[in-house]
């Protein structure tokens, strides 16, 4: 301000760290335990036994009990979290995340080992149980005040005395879509073949001609990837 210099800036992302809110995670935990884990066959354990097999990942059946609640810790330190804004939402208001189990243990997170599990009814069987859970902690909160009640008073004692909120975001920034131009151009008309059609199949895995679990003694389907469309691979 002395020397009368201005800057300039533009904000790529910010993300708080997380902050869950105890009265409404031990409410969820509730539901979780009564909705409880999903039914996994046969097939289903055995597609996680192959995908974890052929990527070479720690062999591990689907789990069959739900995990319990992380415990609170005595003195919070900041370890980021998702790679979202879900810690500014925290901030805002009481706020809990719920993992449901979709996926094959031991894989690795934003990878394509992650997203094997996504066509399969392990995936819908993992989401249902989690859109009830869910379901079920709204409910209580909306019929239940003094549940809420108490969300709301760890919210404005015990989370607002350890920390206060201060947004980076400001009036003027706008989200960073251009970062993923290039990514977009190159990719998008690529995907759009593997488009799921609800109307022509009834899963996914029947559109591409896959069958449930497929074991290591059928053939592999290979894919043939669709033809360029002229897109601008060059990045430029």
């Amino acid at each position: 301000m002395a020397t009368d210099t201005t800057v300039e800036h533009k904000l790529l992302g910010t993300a708080a760290p997380n902050y869950g809110n105890k009265p409404m995670a031990d409410l969820a935990m509730a539901n979780i335990e009564a909705v409880g884990m999903p039914k996994w066959t046969a097939d289903d354990q055995a597609f996680a036994k192959l995908v974890q097999e052929t990527q070479k990942r720690k062999v591990e059946p689907l789990k069959d009990k739900v995990t319990p609640l992380r415990p609170e810790r005595e003195e919070r330190v900041p370890t980021g979290g998702g790679s979202d804004d879900i810690g500014d939402i925290m901030w805002t208001v009481p706020t809990i995340t719920i993992r449901f189990p979709s996926n094959i243990p031991n894989m690795i997170g934003h990878n394509v080992t992650s997203a094997m599990a996504m066509a399969t009814p392990i995936a819908h069987k993992g989401a249902i149980a989690g859109a009830k859970a869910v379901a079920l902690t709204v409910l209580d909160l909306m019929t239940t005040p003094e549940e809420l009640t108490k969300a709301k008073a760890y919210f404005d004692t015990d989370q607002q005395k350890y920390d206060h909120y201060k947004p980076f975001v400001s009036a003027t920034d706008v989200p960073a879509i251009h970062v993923n131009d290039d990514y977009m151009r190159t990719y998008r008309p690529l995907m759009e073949p593997y488009y799921y059609d609800s109307k022509k199949y009834d899963t996914y895995l029947d559109q591409l001609g896959i069958k449930f679990p497929n074991p290591p003694t059928a053939p592999i389907r290979k894919i043939t990837p669709p033809k360029s469309s002229g897109a601008d691979t060059t990045g430029g």
